[in-house]
């Protein structure tokens, strides 16, 4: 007979609950305290939970249905019908999708993300579940994930590496285990699983006594060490993710690459293409009919590139199947073959195997025409065979439930109805002005209820003292113009822009009339010393006379973070070096509060912007090499919009206190961006585009 217990737990595994508010309800009435303690975990709150409080809670009818209500919305989450098959007219004849990524973003309670390839992987996943595409996971899973960001009183950063106990996570063991050759070793990994709606995700785990301790740390964090190290985790993902679906039994008839760290996978099926008898050249070409490759990187500098030597040395095995030499295996990972002096590029082997590739905006997809053009021996960049599909969101996991309940009553959104697009939210712009009004600042004041919080916790962790605790306190007004900047730490991303020129920041932001305040979060890679010199240089800023108080740097910036400062931000700032943004999801997320972007026109924004439904810096056509004379451009084009544009929009108000004007131009964003840049459309279109031609 089940109990309680076991009612809770059922929830708690399958990781729907992370975009259903009605899955946390009853985690969070539980026990309140411990439920925040916990990054929201399910699991941690089940097994910290003491019986007294369990008991009671049982006692309590409010809580049994909430229990109740999680459980229904569950069971009819599961048996909903697929609708995927609407968005073709063929017939999907046993379609099943292999969706690699090296790393998740399902929930801050589940670190096994850095940044935003996972969210993109995660909120994929979730939308392939909402719609019902059949489609599994691969991925790693990692003993410490990334690692958690801490700044010291000078704003250095500490990083500290946790050690994850798996039984405290939403993953079950499948009893399976593979072996891969990796050097002169062969390395075990055991396959765990963990449910995401109606999405299976299967982890491979190198942690284990049987291996070499170099082979355990395998999986001991995301992107950590050498380019040996990181080669062979790409050599377990690839070659062991495919074993471990072989031995899984899973009948994968579409193999999809997010990102060129899985392309291992490809020589693995062409190896075994080839023990079943196919001529090399035959087993390539069924390779490609099946596979799909995304690529996020727009820069050369950024593609995973290694010595040819030690690919061929840590992939012997593969070569010993295929009958290759070393330099015939070479030439699959390289734009020239026969040039002893490229090296070993995982983009370049992944577009030797794909039929079917993608930049993740159109401007990513133009870009990258032009740098893979010599891969496909092309001179003429609109002939290369590089599509693109625009990134979008998950609009569930990161819609505020506020927003949400706003939504529905307003415009009769309802995002249980899963469709290719959420295409309700473009009548946002019909939403009552004064309701709206009144939704942007409630979401604000629970954004600086948050961002206090936080920084007691950091004051009080640095031992400030009470002077340090009272001025967190009183940092930030809920009536104040609220600017957010928060994604990875990464140079091009120039986090510092907008403190260019101090003189005419300070005097914009700490006008009596019309002050304004900006957050910041954000982690840079433990081995970025550009990245965390930048962050070094927010948090000074912090510091300074005339910004104190008014500018603000969050650590440990995690999924929850995120959700806070997208939903309560009224400006979202993205200014990156154009074009080096490939896409970027974070400034698709406010619009679905009526937040409203000011962004350099890199990425998505290109396509997103209209001219009334945000700001944009710069404009198209400004091809400045120069670091200094871009920077300071961009950085004036800034200071005008906030000035002369953004700032007075903000507090023009009507007799009744509304910024008219301003929320003419948020709803706009609210019925323009979320409506398109969302993942339902994403997957949908990888439906139609690739996955069913993929399929044979």
């Amino acid at each position: 007979m089940q109990t309680v217990r076991d009612w809770l737990r059922e929830i708690a595994m399958n990781l729907w609950w992370t975009w259903n508010e009605v899955g946390q309800r009853p985690f969070a009435a539980l026990d309140p305290v411990l439920w925040e303690a916990s990054k929201r975990s399910p699991l941690e709150v089940l097994a910290q939970v003491s019986d007294a409080r369990m008991q009671s809670a049982i006692e309590d009818p409010n809580f049994r249905n909430a229990l109740e209500d999680a459980r229904v919305a569950l069971v009819s989450y599961l048996e909903r019908k697929p609708v995927y098959q609407r968005l073709t007219k063929s017939k999907e004849r046993g379609l099943r999708v292999a969706y690699f990524c090296s790393e998740f973003a399902i929930h801050e309670s589940v670190q096994q993300y850095s940044g935003g390839l996972g969210v993109l992987a995660g909120d994929h996943v979730k939308s392939s579940s909402d719609l019902g595409v059949p489609l599994v996971g691969v991925g790693l899973l990692y003993r410490h994930g990334y690692y958690i960001q801490e700044f010291d009183e000078a704003g250095q950063t500490h990083v500290l590496y946790p050690r994850y106990d798996f039984r405290q996570m939403p993953v079950v063991e499948t009893g399976v285990r593979i072996r891969v050759p990796i050097g002169q070793r062969e390395v075990e990994a055991r396959v765990w699983k963990m449910t995401v709606g109606r999405v299976p995700l299967y982890l491979l785990d190198a942690d284990l006594p049987a291996n070499h301790p170099d082979d355990r740390i395998l999986t001991e964090g995301l992107y950590k060490g050498e380019p040996d190290l990181r080669m062979r985790q790409q050599i377990l993902l690839g070659v062991g993710g495919a074993k471990a679906l072989a031995a899984l039994r899973e009948p994968i008839t579409v193999y999809h690459l997010n990102e060129g760290h899985a392309a291992f996978c490809c020589l693995e099926r062409l190896a075994r293409e080839v023990e079943g008898g196919a001529s090399f050249d035959v087993a390539k070409e069924r390779i490609r009919a099946a596979t799909v490759f995304t690529t996020h990187t727009p820069v050369p500098a950024g593609h995973d590139r290694y010595e040819p030597g030690a690919v061929s040395s840590a992939l012997q095995d593969i070569l010993d199947r295929l009958g290759l030499d070393q330099v015939a295996f070479a030439d699959l990972g390289r734009e020239r073959p026969g040039d002893a002096k490229e090296s070993f590029c995982m983009t370049v082997l992944a577009l030797h195997f794909a039929q079917y590739v993608n930049g993740v905006a159109e401007l990513h997809g133009r870009v990258s025409r032009e740098m893979w053009k010599g891969v496909y021996g092309l001179t003429d960049a609109r002939q290369v065979p590089i599509g693109h599909i625009t990134n979008g969101v998950h609009s569930r996991t990161w819609m505020h439930p506020e927003a949400e309940s706003f939504w529905r009553r307003q415009i009769g959104l309802n995002l249980d109805e899963a469709s290719p697009t959420i295409a309700r939210m473009s009548d946002a712009k019909d939403a009552d002005p004064e309701a709206f009004w009144e939704l942007r600042s409630s979401l604000r004041r629970q954004l600086v209820h948050f961002i206090r919080n936080r920084l007691v916790r950091q004051s009080t962790r640095r031992a400030e003292g009470p002077e340090g605790v009272a001025e967190a306190l009183a940092t930030f007004d809920e009536n104040v113009l609220t600017i957010g900047f928060a994604r990875r730490f990464a140079t091009y991303k120039r986090a510092p822009l907008i403190f260019h020129d101090l003189k005419r920041l300070i005097r914009i932001m700490t006008d009596d009339e019309r002050p304004v305040q900006i957050v910041f979060a954000g982690k840079a890679h433990p081995r970025d010393k550009g990245g965390q010199d930048f962050a070094k240089l927010v948090f000074e800023m912090s510091r300074r006379d005339g910004l104190r108080g008014r500018v603000v740097l969050l650590e440990e910036y995690d999924m929850r973070v995120g959700r806070e400062l997208v939903s309560g931000c009224d400006v979202w700032l993205n200014n990156p070096v154009r074009p080096h943004e490939a896409s970027g999801t974070s400034g698709m997320k406010p619009p679905l509060h009526g937040g409203i972007n000011c962004s350099i026109l890199d990425g998505w924004w290109p396509e997103g912007y209209d001219g009334k439904n945000g700001w944009a810096i710069g404009d198209e056509t400004e091809t400045d090499v120069d670091d200094n004379k871009r920077d300071a451009r961009d950085a004036a084009s800034l200071y005008d919009l906030l000035e002369y544009e953004i700032v007075p929009e903000f507090y023009d108000r009507t007799r009744k206190g509304l910024p008219t004007k301003w929320i003419r131009r948020a709803l706009r964003s609210a019925s323009t961006v979320p409506s398109v840049f969302n993942t339902h459309r994403m997957v949908a279109e990888y439906v139609t585009k690739y996955y069913v031609p993929a399929n044979g």
